[in-house]
């Protein structure tokens, strides 16, 4: 991420939290003007009532941040732990301790254990780099992912940047500022202006963020510009203002979205857009209405379209406030399904808007033919996880005598029957798993997030443990596409369905997958724990490929097709305790190199091995039909649809591999949505599971049920 000229970050650990990083610091080479917006709770934290009165400013040098410790409600020994770590922060940059502001966020009550801060600030401070990932990760509490945004704006003929680390997660409601994030830029502007722009900002993103209701003690923006693009400076309205406000606004709302989509217990983030209302204000106090309702972030989890809890939300508002708006008169839309038009119920497949609610972006559109205003509001839906998170936040948390804070989240702290329940329930799935192998082909959107990597690399980690034995094949079409495009090859070229790929394109293929991505993966899995031995299908001849011809004879240049599978390299890798990661290239019998199809490439592996499972990762539900997941399917019942032509594109490869692998005795194959965390384990892990099961068995069948799947 480009970051603004000037700053430098840095991330440490200092003992607030047992090992993660917890002391973040942004700090400029020069003075800065800065500018911040604080929550509106009256329980604000220390931090808070230290800062608020000393902006806007034009001598700030630094922002100092702490996750594990609210400081909050902790009396006059707040105020003193705060100004005790300004100083020495300002000692070890060698600037005044006024020049450095500061927050906190995690636990509310507990006194911070500011030595520890003080005692990091030297190692703080040697530690700053231009690059932001380090702090954006120590200022996480129950964040899954750091949150980085980035503009750029061109003012009086000079590049300006703008750039930003943000935390937030939980107890986010829409009062003013609604997380901590930290903007940077290099624009000369005058610190009114500033203050001004990032207020106007606040409207339509933070303010407009709603994750559970509860306004934090410790919400707070920070804006720091420190000059160093050189523009002329911006002192008043014109078009430089207008650029810098319409560009820090853009970025606001992008940290906004990133936020909602990161809610505590989240899978899907929400956004909400109520049109035509007689004011803007009316607009924005229905869009976050609908955003916060309870009910309407349940229907959400649930893939439910429940519209009905949509305007009950507007009428409620509507009569309490009396605004001049009708109900009946709305327009109401999810996911582009017009559910409610003129007074009624409008007819619509709800198979179809039930499958589109499965996606991680779910949009609910309310026009309410009554004016010309709009407003936007971010949100997530409500999850069994955000219960279990909050129920548990503060009856967990332990605080050791040097005030580090940490989790006791032991199986001995809950109840009896739970306990029970939780043992015996995952003791009938292990008992299945044991010593049976499973072939995953990892691709898709998983590849993409680095919180999708954590989450998969988690997931086989937790396979290994109870005994299940994985082999891995991932894809690579986005990266290799990002490649081709970087080294200026010519677009892509299909013929049936299969990728044209010439010389160059197999060096380039070559390159990202088994160099790139192989590595990649391999290095993320053995980081978690997992084991995991990197392979070419040329590494032992593991994969013996010849070239694949078109129908129509039509050449396909090293396009490839599997002709044999080196079981003995396999057998020898699970044998010895590793997990095998593969990337689909084949060796010829002529010497070259064959780009197989990665589908392929799994189920062919599947077969060879003697694999009870095989598990495709997706961009979508699962296999779905007219919209609607299909949960379960027998083999038969896949290839009608097939023939049927309902299955096209990228899925009928996945399908036809489904069907080779079943043919070839493997028991169950799984087709699952990659873009939602830990989706392998909830697939094997439930009775139900999460995507869709592909049998050989036939419908009716006894034997074919998902349990323990």
């Amino acid at each position: 991420m480009k970051t603004a000229k000037g700053f430098t970050f840095s991330g440490v650990h200092a003992g607030l939290k047992p090992s993660r990083r917890d002391v973040a610091l942004v700090a400029s080479e020069v003075p800065c003007v800065a500018a911040g917006c604080f929550t509106t709770n009256a329980a604000a934290a220390a931090p808070f009532r230290d800062a608020q009165p000393r902006l806007p400013s034009s001598i700030i040098r630094a922002v100092l941040i702490n996750s594990g410790n609210a400081n909050a409600l902790t009396g006059p020994a707040g105020i003193e732990d705060v100004r005790a770590c300004r100083a020495a922060v300002g000692a070890a940059l060698g600037v005044a301790a006024e020049a450095i502001v500061a927050a906190s966020t995690g636990v509310i009550g507990m006194r911070l254990p500011a030595a520890k801060i003080v005692a990091a600030a030297p190692a703080l401070v040697a530690g700053l780099t231009i690059a932001p990932h380090a702090a954006a990760e120590a200022i996480m509490t129950t964040d899954t992912r750091i949150k980085l945004a980035a503009r750029t704006v061109t003012l009086g003929g000079h590049e300006v940047t703008l750039s930003a680390i943000a935390k937030g997660s939980g107890m986010i409601a829409p009062q003013l500022a609604t997380a901590i994030a930290v903007i940077t830029t290099d624009a000369a502007i005058a610190a009114d202006v500033l203050d001004d722009a990032l207020r106007a900002a606040m409207t339509t993103s933070f303010n407009s963020l709603v994750i559970d209701g509860d306004t934090s003690t410790n919400d707070c923006v920070f804006v720091l510009a420190n000059g160093l693009a050189k523009n002329p400076a911006i002192v008043g309205p014109g078009p430089d203002r207008d650029a810098f406000a319409e560009a820090l606004t853009a970025l606001c709302e992008e940290l906004a979205r990133e936020i909602a989509a990161d809610g505590e217990g989240a899978t899907k983030q929400l956004e909400v857009v109520v049109t035509n209302c007689p004011s803007a204000v009316i607009a924005t106090d229905l869009a976050r209405s609908i955003a916060g309702s309870t009910l309407v972030k349940a229907a959400v989890f649930g893939a439910d379209p429940n519209w009905g809890r949509v305007l009950a939300t507007v009428g409620a508002r509507a009569g309490s406030q009396r605004y001049p708006i009708d109900p009946h008169r709305c327009i109401v839309t999810i996911c582009g399904v017009r559910v409610f038009a003129d007074g009624a119920p409008a007819p619509f497949e709800t198979a179809v808007l039930r499958s589109r609610m499965r996606d991680p972006n779910v949009t609910i559109v309310v026009d309410c033919a009554a004016g010309d205003a709009r407003a936007t509001a971010w949100g997530c839906d409500l999850s069994y996880d955000y219960v279990k998170i909050n129920a548990d936040y503060t009856s967990l948390i332990v605080q050791s005598a040097d005030g580090q804070l940490a989790k006791d989240d032991r199986l001995t702290n809950y109840s009896p029957s739970l306990k029970r329940s939780l043992i015996v329930e995952a003791l009938s799935y292990i008992s299945k798993f044991a010593g049976k192998r499973c072939v995953i082909k990892y691709g898709g959107a998983a590849m993409l997030k680095d919180s999708l990597k954590k989450a998969f690399c988690d997931d086989i980690r937790l396979l290994r443990t109870v005994g299940l034995l994985p082999i891995i094949v991932h894809g690579g079409g986005p990266e290799i596409e990002r490649m081709r495009e970087r080294m200026g090859s010519s677009a892509q070229e299909f013929i049936d369905g299969v990728e044209v790929t010439s010389a160059a394109d197999m060096k380039v293929m070559e390159m990202v997958l088994s160099g790139g991505i192989n590595s990649e993966l391999v290095t993320l899995l053995n980081l978690d724990g997992a084991n995991a031995m990197g392979l070419s299908g040329k590494d032992g001849a593991l994969l013996r490929a010849k070239k694949l011809h078109a129908e129509h004879g039509r050449d396909l240049g090293q396009a490839g097709e599997i002709t044999s599978v080196n079981k003995d390299v396999l057998e020898m890798l699970l044998g010895r305790g590793f997990v095998p990661v593969i990337s689909p290239i084949g060796l010829g019998d002529d010497g070259q190199s064959y780009h197989i199809n990665a589908d392929s490439v799994a189920a062919q592996i599947a077969i060879a091995v003697g694999a009870e499972k095989l598990i495709f990762l997706t961009n979508v539900a699962g296999i779905l039909e007219d919209g609607e997941l299909l949960g379960q399917l027998s083999a038969s019942e896949l290839a009608r649809h097939l023939v049927g032509g309902s299955i096209t594109g990228v899925m009928r490869v996945k399908a036809e591999s489904a069907l080779q692998a079943l043919a070839g005795g493997v028991a169950r194959v799984h087709v699952l949505d990659g873009r939602t965390p830990h989706t392998v384990i909830a697939e094997l892990f439930t009775d139900r599971g999460v995507g869709t099961l592909v049998t050989s068995l036939e419908p009716g069948s006894s034997s074919n049920t998902k349990v323990g799947a």
